[in-house]
């Protein structure tokens, strides 16, 4: 008899602790004041992978609301890539969506991944999209990263080497990428191109409080951001990374060569074969395990 009351109030008492672990769970998931953008918060700020990441990059990739078909591919690019040196996060950058089928279809895409930034501007090109983008960052993301990078939907970026090649740079006042025109070795002259280049965080909050900036956000936007610079006297500290960046063989003159190992962005990628082309030069599927589920 008293080992069944024993049993009973075992019963008891973990029915109890179960009891309070659901009311706990259920005020947690579903209390008023955690809004959605708690939860991209949270999610934002989960500790990267590797603790020991020396430090953090958002790279926003400029694309058009229509345009999913390619923002589910690059989700698998850049899916499959990881290095220990950074916390890399990758984000979408549109403008305002238009039309219900855009409002539909993307809040599926933020619901499921959580890599969407709509910013508040008319989708453009030399309209002030780059000014928007770098000038909203400091007022929407829930902290601050070390480097920020603006990077076109039709370039691949080898998270790796990218990352290996900022870790040793300095984490204020910096300009990195490709410098235009595609002959020039000096960062110091002109501007660095819209395949892909990084600024400091300190530079991305300057632009957004800058006058200079603000009022010169019509024409070619990549090179504004270099008169940006250049008219703030920002950017003592320029680095240019050829040959290592470029464009697709044969696309674009002297910005392009053929593929070579050290590469860190292959840029104008504007067909599927050039993309398997590039994929199977970097061997980017190696990690493919055999298994019985599937054939190749």
């Amino acid at each position: 008899m008293l080992g069944r009351q024993s049993l009973l109030a075992s019963l008891s008492l973990l029915a109890m602790l179960l009891l309070v672990f659901l009311i706990l769970f259920s005020t947690n998931s579903n209390s008023p004041l955690r809004t959605p953008n708690d939860e991209i918060a949270a999610i934002n700020n989960l500790v990267p992978a590797d603790s020991h990441a020396r430090f953090t990059l958002l790279i926003g990739i400029f694309t058009r609301p229509e345009k999913y078909e390619r923002r589910h591919f690059l989700r698998l690019i850049y899916g499959v890539q990881s290095t220990s040196l950074a916390r890399v996060d990758v984000k979408f950058i549109l403008c305002n969506l238009s039309g219900e089928e855009q409002r539909a279809f993307v809040a599926l895409e933020i619901l499921r991944f959580r890599d969407v930034v709509i910013l508040n501007c008319t989708e453009n090109m030399n309209s002030g999209k780059t000014h928007t983008y770098f000038s909203s960052l400091p007022g929407i993301l829930p902290f601050r990263y070390d480097y920020v990078m603006k990077a076109d939907d039709d370039v691949f970026l080898r998270l790796a080497p990218l990352a290996a090649s900022l870790e040793g740079l300095p984490r204020r006042d910096l300009y990195y990428g490709f410098v235009i025109p595609c002959p020039s070795m000096n960062p110091f002259v002109s501007y660095m191109s819209g395949m892909g280049f990084v600024l400091s965080w300190d530079l991305v909050e300057w632009i957004g409080r800058s006058r200079i900036a603000a009022n010169n956000t019509y024409g070619p936007e990549d090179k504004l951001v270099g008169q940006w610079l250049d008219m703030g006297k920002k950017a003592k500290n320029r680095f240019n990374n050829k040959p290592a960046m470029y464009d697709y063989p044969g696309t674009n003159g002297r910005c392009s060569h053929e593929l070579i190992p050290e590469t860190i962005a292959v840029h104008r990628l504007k067909k599927w074969e050039q993309w398997v082309h590039v994929l199977k030069f970097f061997n980017v599927t190696a990690g493919l395990e055999h298994s019985n589920m599937y054939h190749f």
